[in-house]
């Protein structure tokens, strides 16, 4: 399956230069916990609820002036339209962490996958394969 169909799009994102308070209300608004953050058009890191908890809180930067500059992650892991759901959950897993960017060969974002995203397609998956065994089980 094509992971783009299982990801957020379009995906959550803000500019380098957006504040911490803005990409806190994108999350909300959209529900989400991850957003991209993008310079020129090509992704340049990532910013999510852990950035918050762990760069922001603690350090009692202000929400209103810090900017994603700041303390987005950079060494962005990100994943593309021919990554599949095996290999990008394998990452994802592997790595810890929760969000993964999906980009094109320029590096523009085209979606965001999510760790629930990926869980969700393989709970229905698996829940599939069961009604089939189950019917050819039951059939006479």
């Amino acid at each position: 399956m094509d992971i783009l169909k299982m990801a957020d799009v379009p995906p959550a994102v803000v500019e380098v230069t957006a504040t911490v308070l803005e990409a806190i209300e994108l999350m909300v608004s959209k529900r989400v916990g991850a957003v991209a953050v993008v310079q020129q058009g090509r992704l340049a890191g990532i910013f999510t609820e852990r950035d918050v908890m762990v760069k922001v809180a603690p350090s009692r930067r202000d929400p209103e002036t810090t900017t994603m500059a700041d303390v987005m992650t950079t060494a962005v892991e990100s994943a593309s339209v021919e990554t599949t759901p095996g290999e990008a959950l394998a990452l994802m897993v592997e790595r810890h962490f929760r969000h993964l960017p999906i980009v094109d060969l320029e590096g523009r974002v085209l979606g965001m996958l999510s760790i629930r995203n990926l869980l969700e397609s393989r709970v229905d998956d698996l829940t599939r394969e069961l009604d089939s065994l189950e019917s050819y089980l039951t059939a006479d």
